[in-house]
């Protein structure tokens, strides 16, 4: 994706942060996390995954904290465990 993309999508993940940054700290971040789950295209979260993997540079706070979440739930989904299942802490 271009950079010119990836700044769009840093963008938009803000501009959602700044929504959910209303709830309390842990409802924001799960609420975000949902909503990029929901109603990104899966190359839009694919691209602000490796974004974060890459430091993350001009997101928010909350928007990095969902994304992280976001990319463990869809390694989760990968590997065909839920959290919690299998692996070194299950």
């Amino acid at each position: 994706m271009s950079h010119n993309s990836v700044d769009k999508l840093v963008k938009m993940a803000n501009q959602i942060g700044k929504f959910f940054v209303a709830q309390k700290h842990p409802e924001g971040v799960a609420s975000m996390t949902d909503h990029l789950r929901k109603f990104w295209d899966p190359r839009m979260r694919n691209a602000i995954i490796a974004h974060v993997d890459h430091g993350g540079a001009g997101l928010d706070p909350i928007a990095i904290e969902a994304v992280k979440r976001l990319q463990t739930r869809a390694g989760a989904a990968a590997s065909g465990l839920r959290p919690g299942e299998g692996g070194a802490d299950g």
